[in-house]
């Protein structure tokens, strides 16, 4: 069995999704190891089976979210998921962050419609709305916070792009006050903090060489745009810096519980194990590891050595050749099972009080709401 039982503690999953004291569950790991999956196998089970009114919402741009649940596309609005067992009294709701839009809520909300319009017409916001580097980590932190806020969710579930970017997710809230701290921010603040006249009309001398030498960096027109974008935004830093450092105490707190999601690979368990450091270092609550796509032989003996001897004695005799392929298969089977519980113990050795959950390899891809029950059932082990 990967990984050994010896070796952690088992992962009880309905015991996180029926506590009414854990209100989001994160789940992080590598690109392609079924986090997606996880996650919104997690948040049907938490719906049909524990009742919970529940949403998921995935961070990541592929899309993969929406399909496997029988939706034809998400987006920044909760959508609820049709042909669930809702008799219990639980819901799915499902969406996906759309940055841009997340953005421009944030404006609408914060400041007057004529000050909005400014905002919106600025190049640079235009920009930075839509592509600029940890933009979507702002984003992120700003809608789970505000669906925590709103209050009407039992459970949110929160699906991360691949781990060095739900790092990122992590580590937003100190990457936007270092932002609004920088010197240069300052320095483009200074002239609108002076009264309002003209951008540069009030700036100190320094600040008139520094202007220069940016304009000849940037090009005047950008500087521009920019110091425009800054001033405009002045008034809504505070509150920018504020809920994203409310929402990562949110993290820390008890209600989250943050999961591992991994395949028994080297680089994959290697990612988790990185993150489970920085989880540990950041003093956020480390749920468990779910181990996706293991490998088990149906049986254990004979092993692959003997496998291999008896298949190699039956082709030697002749006419037996269908049992000869079953014994090879059966030792490749064994050794792979092999190689992948001694990466897995890599990951428990290090992280010995994490519970582990192992999921057995599934024969298809999961592509529908039957499916996710299945990949549920399994992480729970009922």
């Amino acid at each position: 069995m990967v990984p050994s039982e010896d070796a952690a503690p088992l992962l009880d999953v309905d015991h996180i999704l029926a506590d009414p004291g854990v209100r989001i569950v994160v789940c992080c790991g590598a690109g392609g190891v079924g986090k997606t999956t996880t996650a919104a196998a997690l948040a049907l089970r938490a719906a049909e089976r524990h009742r919970r009114r529940t949403v998921v919402l995935t961070i990541d741009p592929a899309r993969r979210l929406a399909q496997s649940l029988g939706l034809t596309e998400l987006d920044n609005t909760p959508r609820q998921v049709k042909g669930i067992d809702t008799d219990g009294g639980g819901e799915l709701h499902a969406m996906m962050l759309d940055m841009k839009r997340t953005f421009d809520d944030v404006v609408l909300q914060h400041t007057d419609p004529a000050k909005a319009a400014e905002i919106f017409a600025n190049p640079f916001y235009q920009a930075m709305s839509s592509t600029f580097a940890g933009t979507q980590e702002y984003m992120a932190m700003e809608k789970l916070g505000q669906l925590h806020a709103r209050g009407e969710w039992d459970l949110i579930v929160v699906d991360t792009p691949p781990s060095r970017s739900a790092l990122d997710f992590l580590d937003a809230p100190a990457r936007l006050s270092r932002f609004l701290d920088g010197r240069m921010l300052r320095l483009l603040l200074a002239p609108a903090r002076t009264g309002g006249r003209s951008m540069f009309s009030l700036v100190t001398a320094s600040f008139g060489m520094f202007s220069k030498v940016v304009q000849k960096v940037l090009g005047a027109q950008l500087l521009t745009d920019l110091s425009g974008f800054v001033a405009a935004l002045d008034s809504m830093f505070g509150g920018f810096r504020q809920r994203a450092e409310q929402t990562y105490r949110i993290l820390q707190a008890r209600e989250t519980a943050f999961l591992l999601v991994a395949a028994p690979e080297p680089d994959a368990v290697r990612e988790a194990a990185y993150f489970a450091g920085r989880l540990r270092e950041e003093r956020m609550p480390l749920a468990g590891l779910v181990l996706n796509r293991v490998h088990r032989p149906a049986v254990t003996t004979p092993d692959a050595t003997e496998s291999l001897a008896a298949a190699e004695r039956l082709a030697e005799l002749g006419g037996h050749d269908a049992t000869v392929d079953v014994l090879r298969a059966h030792a490749a089977l064994c050794e792979q099972s092999a190689r992948e519980q001694q990466v897995a113990t890599s990951f428990t050795e290090a992280f010995p009080a994490v519970p582990t959950v192992a999921v057995a390899a599934q024969p298809a891809d999961v592509h529908d709401v039957d499916g996710l029950r299945t990949i549920g059932a399994a992480i729970s082990r009922p």
